[in-house]
């Protein structure tokens, strides 16, 4: 396979040690494929390259520690790595594209600069609308209005405490001056550490083998059962590469709570869905009944959004020693927008991706707090980055983290944020090559066919490999919370 320069070994090699990794393995990666994929101004390629290839080391790494064999071979295409990073938009379902952004998910240009909304879920459009003083009937038209003659901060204030998502597009140097991104540089990429603080039971945990795998596919997950409490991509992503890798994937939803089937059409390849209401005594009892044979639990709610119910990394290890829980937010664990909601195209905005990726010829430099003074619209990353990023580094960290547990025992905390991810973007990787535009990628030997209880569908191969590694998803993904809360 041919092989990337220098730059791409920088990332992966930042990404591997954030996981603890031996740093000799990461020699067992090579990268080939077409040059010049996810053009952009930040090193969007480098990223996604580097995520996919940490991931697939990991479960390289498992694999051999359950064998008992040299760790396989990694293969990265970037050709594979920049379709299954536009899954959500490669995948049909009967030649149907899925769902995109609603028409009040976007720019909006304000009195001093620009501000983006998220109003994809009704609830999110029901509360900026109310927010604004419009009627629920309310489209683009009156909302531009309402937004054209506020600042930027304001609006981005005002829609937070009536329960909606709006961010202010602020430049890099400005989120580096917020409190938030000030929280957020403190933190590394990622933190993947033992659960073994004083009143942690689970800590004790003796080191937890895994049977080799079976002859033919090597599934290094084979075995393991993962409980998946997260939605939209970055959370459902992780989840969906340990099913590929022969986990046990059951994804809990609350019944009160509206999700996508289209995004869960593209996310629930391997896996089961079901839903629980975890407020209810019922709900509350099948949980513990799953949670008493699980291996991991994965989050991708606000940090203590779920603690109310008992399921603080600390509890869960208490309740379930040897545990493996990762958590995923948007802005990060600490600051003054920990408990904020967020996705990724938000994140974008706040840390100064999307005046970045703006680029020359779309107005003014930024200047006034809350944006651009600008003519044009902010930029966006080809991809959402982000999430699919972020994604596959919690994968990676359940993966490292499985193979810790086989040698140490206890239990084990993974830590990730979509605004870390965006500071190794936009401060940690090399920077990308203005030359590298886009080389006409065609997609076409990343995508494949199959039928499923939706339909005919068109979807993105995984491009997490290695020597034995599954080709596919055993299975296509089915109806949002149609299975049964039980393990198979």
């Amino acid at each position: 396979m041919e092989q990337r320069g220098s730059g791409a070994r920088d990332g992966t090699e930042q990404a591997w040690r954030a996981l603890g990794g031996d740093q000799a393995l990461t020699a067992r990666i090579s990268y080939g494929g077409p040059p010049g994929l996810l053009p952009a101004r930040l090193p969007v390629m480098e990223l996604a390259r580097a995520t996919v290839a940490v991931c697939a080391l990991a479960a390289a790494e498992l694999a051999a520690r359950r064998d008992g064999g040299p760790v396989p071979a990694v293969r990265v295409d970037d050709g594979a790595v920049a379709t299954a990073f536009l899954s959500e938009r490669r995948l049909r379902i009967d030649g149907r594209a899925p769902a995109s952004f609603a028409p009040l998910s976007r720019f909006w240009r304000t009195a001093d600069g620009w501000v983006r909304t998220h109003a994809n879920y009704p609830h999110h459009r029901a509360r900026l609308l109310r927010a604004l003083d419009l009627p629920a009937t309310a489209g683009v038209p009156e909302a531009g209005a309402a937004l054209a003659d506020r600042r930027a901060e304001e609006i981005e204030e005002t829609v937070h405490a009536a329960g909606g998502l709006a961010v202010a597009a602020r430049s890099p140097e400005e989120w580096a001056a917020h409190p938030q991104g000030v929280a957020v540089a403190a933190h590394p990429l990622l933190t993947l550490e033992a659960l073994d603080g004083p009143g942690t039971p689970g800590a004790g945990a003796p080191p937890r083998l895994l049977p080799a795998t079976a002859g033919g596919v090597t599934l290094p997950a084979a075995g393991l059962r993962v409980l998946d409490l997260t939605r939209v991509i970055a959370g459902p992503v992780a989840t969906r590469t340990l099913a590929l890798l022969g986990a046990d994937v059951l994804r809990i939803d609350a019944p009160q709570l509206p999700e996508s089937q289209d995004a869960h059409s593209d996310t629930g390849f391997g896996k089961r869905s079901t839903a629980l209401d975890l407020g209810s005594r019922t709900g509350r009892a099948v949980f513990e009944e799953l949670l008493a044979d699980a291996d991991v639990v994965v989050t991708g709610y606000r940090p203590g959004a779920l603690d109310r119910f008992g399921l603080a990394p600390e509890a869960l290890a208490a309740r379930r020693p040897g545990l493996v829980v990762a958590r995923l937010s948007a802005w990060g664990d600490d600051g003054p927008w920990a408990g904020r909601r967020g996705f990724d195209s938000l994140v974008q905005v706040a840390t100064g991706i999307a005046v970045v990726e703006a680029g020359p010829g779309s107005g003014d430099a930024p200047g006034s707090a809350g944006g651009a003074r600008s003519g044009g619209t902010p930029g966006a990353l080809p991809a959402q980055a982000l999430d699919h990023g972020t994604g596959y580094l919690l994968a990676a960290a359940v993966l490292r983290a499985l193979t810790e547990r086989t040698r140490t025992g206890g239990s084990f905390l993974a830590t990730l944020a979509l605004a870390r991810t965006a500071r190794w973007l936009t401060h940690g990787l090399a920077p990308a090559d203005p030359a590298d535009g886009d080389a006409g990628h065609d997609p076409a030997p990343h995508l494949r066919e199959t039928d499923s209880p939706l339909g005919r569908l068109r979807y993105a191969l995984p491009p997490v490999t290695f020597d034995g590694s599954p080709a596919t998803w055993a299975t296509p993904p089915g109806h949002l919370s149609a299975d049964a809360p039980v393990w198979r």
